[in-house]
This record gives C-alpha cells, structure tokens and sequence, in this order.
C-alpha cells in the first residue's frame, strides 16, 4: 500500500497539544514493562528541529509497507539513498559489478535452520515480509525513522549513535561504573594483530529481556583497526539487538554499525546517518527478525559475512549465503581503508544498575554458556578473510567476559560447527547482585 511520508514543519505548533496526548497517554502504557519514562513538554522549536533531521534521513520513498510490527518500510529509489549524502561520497558512484566473494574452505553442516535461508525459501524471517509485499527492483527498503524514535535519545546528536566507550577487547577489568560505562560483554577475540581481510559467523538469534528503555542487548560481529585506546579507531559492526530507545520495542532487530573516530563523532546505527550503500531490495536493516529461537524448541540463526572487495576496496556485508545486503565505501575510513587487524564476536549489554543493583537485562538467551544447546545462545563457525580473500576457520582466539558471575563464554571446536562458542546470562541473580 502506497503511503506518504512526513508533514510540514509549518504545522507543527498547531499539533503539539495533540503529539504530547500522544505520547503521554499510548507510550506509558506500551513501554511500562521496560521503565519507560512519560515525555514531558517539548516545545514546538524542538519538534521544528527534529521534522528537519527527519526529513533529511527519510528519503521520500516509491512505495511504502506497513509491517505488522507497526513499522513502515520505505522503498527508496537506490540512487536517492541516505549514504550519498555524506561529504565523503558526493562523487561516489554505486558499486555495480559484484564483488569478489570470498573462497569457501568447506561447506559446513548446518544443525539449526538458518534465518537467511528465507530468502530463497519463503520463511517469513523479517516481519515486514509477512504479507508478501516486496519493495520494487530499483529500490531499496528503508525504515523510516519517527519523532517517537527521536525523542527516546537523549538528544538529536545522539539519536542513533552509540557512545563512545573503552574498546572490549582491551578491557579486562571489571565493569567501571564509576565513569557511567556499563557496557559488559562475552567475546571471542583474534590474538594478535594480523592482516585480515573480513570475518564471517553464523549467529543464534533470541528475544532477551531488556530492563529499562536505555539499556540493550545485542549480539555481532566486530571488525576492527586502529588504535584501541586512541582516538582513531575503525569499526564495522553488524548482527542483532534489542535496544528499546533505538526501535521503541523489545524485538531483536537486524543492525550495522559502523566508526572511523572510536565512537566520537562518526558513524551509527543502520542508515541512520549517511556512510553505508544498500543494495539489497529485501533486506530491511534495522527491521525485525522473525521466527527467532525459543528454549528447548527450533534454533534459528543468521549468517553474516564482512569483507574488503579485493578490487575496488569496498566491505561489503553478506546475508546468508551469497546475498549481498550493501557496503561501506573505502573512502569513509583511515585504518579499514587498508584492512582490519582485529576480528570480535559474541554478546554486549549496557548495565545502567537500575534501583543500584546489577540490571536484570538478558544476554543472548538469558541462559549461562554451560547449558548448551537449545538453551544458550552461540556463535558458530567462526571464520576469517585472509589476503588471498579465501575464508578459513578461526583458529587462534581468546575468550572474555567482564562479569562471569552475570554472563559468560565457553569455546570449542568440532568437524560440523568448526571454531564455535556459547555465551550469555541472565544479569541480576543471586550470583549476579
């Protein structure tokens, strides 16, 4: 069903009465659950600011779709896309000829049903599929951004962006609450600094609790360069997460992410700022993925691949098989315009110690890494691009967990799931205070 988007910024004094109805009267009541806080008075210069962003990052689409879960898909024609509009692209042209994929090892034996097999056979795994309707060839599908969206950041700066916090890999310390950083993760990390070229898994998707509005949980893959306690740090990022002040929900959702200046000033989530080139027409980044697992019952997993085009220079991010959702252009980045030096995968929360206690907020599944399939959460077939762009089995990495007594990670390896590990917890427990 077609749809317009947005509305004047000339009207929009006339309906601040009825937004503020609006929000204090529907959002309480769908987001108690999660400590969601009543908005206050915003003023008509604020909602004026906020239609401007938007109408800039919501490019006015061909065709939209209204997902069961309440979000719209836009369907942007491709040339029309946010990501042209960073200074960094103004005479980029859109990658056309494929690249190069990388050199498979082996084919691994699949255990779970895998998310991105939907592509070609029928499994509705993003909600906006469920009603059959697709964008047109030439588009792309874009979910469109509210006030609502705006409004749960803490500011228009920070809408959509992730704050800027002490590389993981490095951290190994106990949480600093100290300094208000909160984020504890379970990761498993390549060892020393290497050429790599890109980095593939095969990720467990769940629906982890999440305590308040301001916390998340996610699961991804990092791929990284630079310095790690400098300012310069380069980051791709993709997987899933739940983050209810990102989407105003508790589903876990598809995601990139990506920096060249450690989380400062640069990069954020999805196509929430310009940076990343989608070329997919049915793929809906930040969209919601379904089916997802469920204890002792189906596993579902998607498989993310991030590569550098030998040719051209791009990283490319790869769905499933050989479905190729977009890339990041070279030119965005310092360190990755080389190549990466450091390869993470596994689990992130934000603990913001609610009431002055640990967060009850779950990682992967809410179960320890001991409890094994069908009820933790894993990463399986870790995998790494080498120079000559051939995927081969992660071999030599460490494992670390901030907080063992709240989340954990166990690793191993076998013939069917290669390099794997189980991750994740419950937070708040009696062994979790």
């Amino acid at each position: 069903m077609g749809r317009k988007k947005g509305f004047s910024s000339a009207i929009l004094p006339l309906l601040v009465p009825l937004i503020l109805f609006i929000f204090c009267g529907k959002s309480s009541a769908q987001y108690s659950t999660l400590n969601y806080t009543k908005y206050r008075r915003v003023s008509s210069f604020r909602l004026a600011r906020i239609q401007k962003h938007l109408d800039k990052i919501n490019k006015p689409p061909v065709f939209t779709i209204e997902s069961p879960d309440g979000d719209f898909i836009d369907c942007v024609h491709k040339t029309k896309q946010p990501a042209l509009d960073h200074p960094l692209l103004k005479n980029h042209k859109i990658q056309r000829v494929p690249p190069e994929m990388p050199k498979m090892i082996k084919t691994d034996a699949v255990r779970a049903r895998n998310i991105s097999e939907g592509l070609k056979g029928g499994i509705a795994w993003q909600m906006w599929h469920q009603k059959g309707q697709r964008c047109p060839k030439g588009t792309v599908p874009i979910r469109r951004s509210t006030v609502h969206d705006v409004l749960r950041a803490k500011s228009l700066y920070n809408f959509g962006k992730k704050q800027s916090k002490i590389p993981l890999a490095r951290r190994v310390d106990a949480p600093d609450f100290q300094t208000g950083n909160g984020h504890e993760h379970a990761i498993a990390y390549t060892k020393s600094s290497q050429e790599i070229y890109g980095a593939k898994a095969t990720i467990n998707v769940w629906n982890p609790s999440v305590e308040v509005v301001n916390e998340f949980s996610l699961s991804q893959i990092w791929v990284l360069s630079g310095a790690f306690d400098g300012p310069d740090l380069n980051s791709i990022e993709a997987g899933w997460q739940v983050s209810p002040e990102l989407y105003g929900d508790s589903r876990p959702r598809l995601f990139i992410y990506w920096t060249s200046d450690a989380y400062r000033a640069t990069g954020c989530y999805n196509l929430l700022c310009s940076g990343f080139v989608q070329t997919n027409s049915r793929i809906a980044i930040g969209a919601a993925i379904n089916p997802v697992s469920f204890l002792n019952g189906n596993q579902f997993d998607i498989t993310i691949l991030i590569w550098k085009d030998p040719k051209l220079g791009n990283w490319w991010m790869g769905f499933g098989g050989n479905t190729l959702v977009g890339y990041w252009p070279n030119e965005l980045f310092t360190h990755l315009a080389d190549q990466a030096t450091m390869v993470e995968w596994g689990g992130e929360i934000v603990n913001s110690r609610p009431n002055n206690e640990h967060t009850s907020t779950q990682m992967g599944s809410g179960h320890f890494a001991e409890d094994g399939f069908g009820k933790a959460s894993y990463f399986r077939n870790l995998e790494i691009v080498d120079s000559d762009n051939s995927l081969s089995s992660a071999q030599d990495i460490s494992t670390m967990a901030e907080n063992t007594n709240c989340y954990n990670i166990k690793s191993s390896y076998n013939n069917e799931w290669g390099t794997h590990f189980y991750y994740g917890g419950p937070g708040k427990s009696p062994k979790c205070p």
